[in-house]
């Protein structure tokens, strides 16, 4: 009955044949196997990292592919950002005396982070928890140098100052950094960095039970620095035995393109610093994943270790043990805080809202709070950050399979025109026939292909 009514209506138009073939292609269309609504999709794509470093260019991944995939960015090609400012944070708590003549104590934390895709890197604990575990002590510390009664005065012990840096460009072998000690060791203006007792740098401090304390070289029994190594090392055994405290040495390999720590910015210009972390070795995807998300720390665990550090320093300037409480319910706000948004160093500029807010958190604290910027150099750029994160991608499955199916039809027309619809008529109806019949069965076989396909595109993008 079917192939009567075909009858029909080649009757009809073997006439104007191959004109009226025409008529025809909307019902190829139609019977296509893959439809060219469910073979069209479109979601978000996230453009992996691409930056300049000490004049090497970086690309982690230039282009994505996949067979019977046609892939449609909209979005113009990404541009170099030559005039992009990276922000440092700084502030510090006066000792008691004239300032100027009082030894510095700084505490330290980059507050980028880094993931094969910039708009996917949160930096939860690598390093969102050195920045909480830094603002943390600022707000402790800042009651005690507050209040008349535990100002850092003698007869308590050594004069000081603390200083609080929150540093940009940590990710990208510490631009920020860098930059903030070449204007403060030879500055006239500022004494922050001619007589320091020591750097404590944070770094990924979120979770687990061991504590390591990076240094490049070890610091002596009798300076500072061994000082607050040695309180360190007996406040974790009176008060928290089951923490896995350790120190480790590893000298800096100036041959090596990046630095292992934060601290070796400052080792390289002779200043006594250490890394506080609780990774073993520098050398770990931990520092460097988009799955660095807020589920990674425990809060709890943070908590302990900023009373760790708290401490180690109290005793230190007051010889005094027992005084602080950290407050968990401040820290789990400041991790939902900073994981509510990446924080990949070219996505932060000056004007950011997380810097603004992290300026004004320091503001309530500390003195002095400054907001300064750096650009890198343009005849002999150190860095270079580009635009374009974030991307709609449309993604066309099934291309492939519905040219070939097109191919065969108009292959099989043009095989069609050479007959004559009197004297060919059973031959016309076969040719049509067997069209018919391998669209439906090439259809199961596409509409399978077409369903592992989708999985993959979702899985890998």
């Amino acid at each position: 009955m079917v192939l009567d009514g075909i009858g029909e209506i080649i009757e009809m138009f073997k006439n104007s044949f191959p004109l009226s073939f025409l008529f025809f292609v909307p019902i190829f269309i139609i019977i296509s196997p893959v439809s060219p609504v469910n073979g069209a999709h479109e979601f978000s794509v996230f453009r992996m990292q691409q930056y300049d470093l000490h004049g090497l260019h970086y690309a982690l991944m230039g282009a994505a592919t996949a067979n019977g995939f046609q892939m449609v960015i909209n979005g113009a090609n990404s541009k170099a950002l030559p005039d992009f400012q990276i922000s440092n944070l700084q502030g510090h708590l006066s000792g008691y005396g004239i300032e100027e003549q009082l030894t510095t104590v700084a505490i330290v934390a980059h507050y980028d982070a880094f993931g094969v895709a910039p708009s996917l890197a949160e930096g939860a604990d690598s390093n969102g928890s050195g920045v909480i575990a830094l603002l943390e002590l600022a707000r402790l510390f800042s009651k005690l140098f507050t209040n008349s009664r535990t100002h850092a005065k003698y007869p308590f012990n050594i004069l000081y100052n603390l200083v609080f840096l929150l540093a940009g460009g940590g990710k990208f072998n510490y631009q920020g950094t860098k930059r903030w000690i070449e204007d403060n060791i030879d500055s006239s203006d500022t004494n922050i960095l001619s007589d320091v007792a020591y750097v404590l740098c944070l770094d990924t401090l979120g979770s687990s039970d061991d504590l390591y304390l990076h240094v490049s070289k070890p610091p002596r029994d009798d300076s500072a620095g061994g000082t607050f190594l040695k309180n360190l090392e007996d406040i974790v055994k009176t008060y928290f035995p089951y923490v896995n405290f350790k120190m480790i040495h590893k000298k800096i390999n100036l041959a090596d393109e990046l630095l292992a720590w934060e601290h070796e910015r400052f080792s390289i210009k002779r200043l006594p610093a250490f890394t506080l972390s609780r990774l073993e070795t520098h050398n770990t995807p931990e520092r460097y994943s988009i799955l660095d998300t807020s589920n990674k720390i425990n809060a709890k665990k943070l908590s302990r270790n900023i009373q760790i550090i708290a401490e180690s320093i109290a005793r230190h300037i007051y010889n005094l043990t027992k005084t602080f409480d950290v407050q968990e319910d401040v820290v789990s706000a400041w991790i939902e805080q900073l994981t509510a948004q990446p924080r990949a160093a070219q996505l932060l500029g000056k004007d950011h809202s997380l810097l603004l807010t992290l300026e004004e958190v320091m503001s309530r604290y500390l003195k002095d709070v400054k907001h300064t910027t750096l650009r890198a150099d343009k005849r002999d750029p150190e860095f270079l950050f580009y635009d374009g994160a974030s991307y709609i991608m449309s993604a066309y499955n099934g291309f492939t399979e519905i040219l070939n199916f097109n191919r065969n039809v108009f292959t099989a027309a043009e095989n069609l025109s050479a007959y004559t619809f009197d004297s060919n008529r059973p031959t016309v109806l076969n040719e049509m026939k067997k069209i018919i019949f391998l669209n439906f069965k090439n259809k199961i076989v596409v509409d399978k292909k077409y369903k592992q396909c989708t999985q993959y595109s979702y899985k890998h993008f």
